[in-house]
């Protein structure tokens, strides 16, 4: 049996994605969560809702590298409502991407969200805390 199988059945509502909008992104983000820095993520809520997902505190995922393979599992803790505007130091902080600066996470997470062309200022964001359960080889 393949890997993402066996993880399916050892938790068997897990969500299965990739951080990200490509392979490279998905990769330096999951070596943030692997190695502890990164603990929260988030979403545009238009998307969360528009892709009709429905995560809950206590929700597994089963994280994906960038070639698809399946590389940790994390679980959710928090989830909060926040606009784009509202982010605070301590929230961005806990992405853990890059300088772990406010600053860092806002441009990076603008030029992210305009690809995915719902870029505004003051967007709802649905920002997920979570906790790192494990690492695959």
């Amino acid at each position: 049996m393949d890997t993402l199988t066996l993880l399916k059945q050892k938790y068997p509502a897990a969500h299965v994605w990739a951080f990200g909008d490509s392979p490279e992104l998905a990769n330096e983000l999951l070596n943030y969560v692997v190695h502890g820095d990164k603990r929260a993520t988030c979403s545009a809520a238009s998307a969360f809702h528009e892709e009709g997902l429905k995560v809950v505190p206590g929700d597994y995922h089963i994280v994906l590298n960038g070639a698809g393979d399946p590389a940790c599992v994390i679980r959710t803790h928090t989830l909060r409502l926040v606009r784009f505007c509202d982010v605070t130091p301590e929230l961005a902080a806990l992405e853990g991407e890059g300088d772990k600066s406010l600053a860092y996470w806002r441009d990076g997470h603008e030029n992210f969200f305009t690809r995915a062309g719902c870029y505004a200022p003051d967007m709802e964001l649905i920002f997920e805390e979570f906790s790192l359960i494990e690492t695959l080889p």
